[in-house]
């Protein structure tokens, strides 16, 4: 069985972990780096798990995937940080993890989520486009030679 809940500040080492975990299993997805985070303080683990709401995937072989949702400030919200364990990925782990973004986006009655694919990623427009996701035709550069799409799933026109 899956679970996933919505991590505190206090749970800054547990998420530390797991997402250290995430840049070194897939490095190519985010626009972060492993050396990067891993000079990190406590403080500012802490300080992220404050700003963002982030959620933690479980499952019995323990923690194992996050994402995490920040409001924007043209009133919407972006999906940021989405990753899902090796072991668990085939197992509805990440329809989880993208339904509590959208379910967090819809209590806020903000009207949009939006996100970030890597260009190639099939699997990640895929999972997205199963919760209603579509290309918004905007893109931006990743790393060299490499760009990501929006897409966006609109919650409620204003």
């Amino acid at each position: 069985m899956t679970t996933v809940r919505l991590l505190e500040a206090e749970d800054w080492s547990l998420y530390r972990s797991v997402r250290l975990a995430s840049l070194a299993d897939s490095p190519e997805a985010f626009c972060s780096t492993l050396a990067r985070e891993e000079a990190f303080t406590p403080d500012v683990w802490r300080e992220r798990l404050s700003a963002r709401n982030t959620y933690l995937a479980e499952t019995a072989d323990g923690p194992s995937s996050l994402v995490a949702v920040i409001p924007g400030e043209d009133g919407t919200a972006e999906l940021v940080g989405m990753w899902v364990a090796p072991a668990a990925r085939g197992r509805g782990v990440g329809d989880l993890l993208v339904r509590a973004a959208l379910e967090w986006t819809t209590g806020r009655g903000l009207p949009e989520l939006r996100l970030w694919v890597v260009e190639g990623n099939r699997r990640a427009e895929r999972l997205y486009s199963r919760h209603g996701f579509t290309r918004t035709g905007a893109t931006q550069p990743h790393r060299p030679g490499e760009k990501q799409f929006e897409m966006a799933h609109v919650l409620a026109r204003p």
